[in-house]
């Protein structure tokens, strides 16, 4: 139902390396022949539809284990964009928190707090295994659970991971 919404538009399809052999295939003939047969019926949609795609995995280590389809890959693979993860951009973590505390405070109707130095040096040594999602998950965390001002003693006790 998703390229039928999209047609005549743009549809992202996230995590498309995490995608069934079975799903893979019909998103490739949706690409390949501008065709869609909804579950159950016996007549094909037309659909015109530009696909913007992403995962984490790498497709082509997903090829070779007969995980991904390499057809699907080359149809999706037009103009590639490697993004760099967030431990290979640490000057970009202060500007995203900054960005994260604004959004979390207005989501939560609170006012927007502010973050010591210390606890930004702290989260720039962090290994982000989950990139973006995972500083923004932990930005909410420390909104929730700080004071007034999120300090370095916040970062250790609700964010780094406590020695056995």
């Amino acid at each position: 139902g998703k390229f039928e919404q999209a047609n005549g538009g743009t549809l992202f399809l996230d995590e498309i390396g995490d995608m069934s052999m079975n799903a893979q295939a019909k998103v490739l003939r949706a690409l390949q022949e501008g065709k869609i047969t909804r579950v159950g019926a016996d007549r094909d949609i037309n659909v015109d539809v530009r696909v913007i795609a992403a995962t984490n995995k790498d497709l082509i280590k997903e090829v070779e284990h007969k995980n991904f389809r390499l057809d699907l890959y080359h149809r999706l693979g037009v103009i590639i964009v490697h993004v760099p993860s967030l431990n290979d951009r640490l000057g970009d973590i202060p500007i995203l928190i900054d960005h994260f505390l604004e959004d979390v405070g207005k989501e939560y109707g609170q006012p927007r707090k502010t973050i010591d130095k210390k606890a930004i040096d702290l989260l720039m040594h962090y290994n982000w295994t989950g990139n973006i999602r995972e500083l923004r998950n932990v930005v909410e965390r420390l909104v929730i659970l700080s004071g007034k001002s999120i300090t370095a003693d916040d970062v250790e006790n609700y964010v780094l991971p406590k020695n056995s």
